[in-house]
């Protein structure tokens, strides 16, 4: 019988006993302990470090990595979800005596908490432990590592990647008396391939929990998570691919407005994911006596 167990746990294991995971990723492992005991190790847990049962009743973890890293993520997502509100709906940012260029403003300033938050989960991937090792205390720590095989690392790098082009992309936009070429370079380029990038990280975060291509798991934490940040992905790259206007396009506000609408809903998907984190710090494994896969 296989059982779930503490990733501090996992520097005493002394044999692989299953892989599993999708493509040639390995997400998931069953490994034999020195007392012949049966432990699941998870890529995702082991990476963030995550406990496996509750060590407090409330959802407050500042000493936690990865409670600041989803607050810093729902801090981005708020003003990300406000800036598409406002322009959504432009009377009430009118009622508040805010400026266009203010409004604009906002989704610079949000790009930058996205991206301090995905330098974070980079930092905190690139100094995870091998599986079967623990890390020691005076170990040198690495800015951004090097783990090609690692499905999580890959998906931190190539989230990371995509904020900053969002930081060009924002800052870009808020700049007057662009011509349609210098927009379509400056503020619609960096928009397409920053998604692009963000839709690639998210399903690789999506099946590293999953531990293959595609896995309904509704009754896991972590398996939330990462499917409500796949929807704001999806989202995103929805909303960057209507953000391309013709330059004889005759429907521009309605293309825009689609455009805001997906990064509202966007904005959405990656606040709900990054509360969730919190809730994943503390949330408990039930036993089982046959691991699922």
């Amino acid at each position: 019988m296989a059982k779930d167990t503490l990733s501090s746990r996992v520097e005493h294991v002394l044999e692989q006993v299953e892989a599993h995971g999708p493509c040639w990723f390995v997400t998931r492992r069953i490994l034999r302990d020195v007392d012949g005991a049966l432990v699941v190790w998870h890529a995702r847990r082991h990476r963030k470090a995550l406990t496996m049962h509750a060590i407090e009743t409330t959802i407050w973890q500042p000493r936690q990595l990865n409670w600041w890293i989803g607050l810093i993520f729902m801090l981005g997502a708020s003003l990300f979800a406000l800036g598409s509100l406002l322009c959504l709906a432009p009377s009430l940012a009118t009622q508040l005596g805010l400026s266009s260029a203010q409004v604009n403003a906002s989704f610079f300033i949000g790009s930058i908490p996205f991206t301090t938050a995905a330098y974070l989960q980079l930092y905190q991937a690139a100094n995870a432990p091998g599986f079967n090792t623990a890390q020691p205390s005076n170990a040198k720590r690495a800015y951004f590592g090097w783990k090609p095989q690692d499905a999580g690392w890959i998906s931190c790098v190539l989230q990371f990647i995509g904020t900053i082009l969002f930081n060009f992309n924002t800052f870009d936009a808020s700049l007057a008396d662009l011509s349609w070429a210098k927009e379509a370079l400056l503020v619609w380029v960096p928009n397409i391939v920053g998604s692009i990038l963000f839709l690639a990280s998210g399903y690789l975060a999506f099946i590293e929990t999953c531990h293959r291509l595609w896995a309904f798991r509704p009754r896991e934490i972590s398996w939330w998570v990462t499917s409500a940040n796949l929807i704001g992905c999806i989202a995103f790259m929805i909303s960057a691919c209507f953000a391309f206007v013709p330059r004889q396009a005759a429907e521009t506000e309605t293309l825009l407005s689609v455009s805001i609408l997906f990064t509202f809903i966007g904005a959405i998907g990656f606040f709900v994911g990054s509360f969730l984190m919190w809730p994943e710090i503390i949330s408990e494994a039930e036993p089982s006596s046959k691991p699922s896969k």
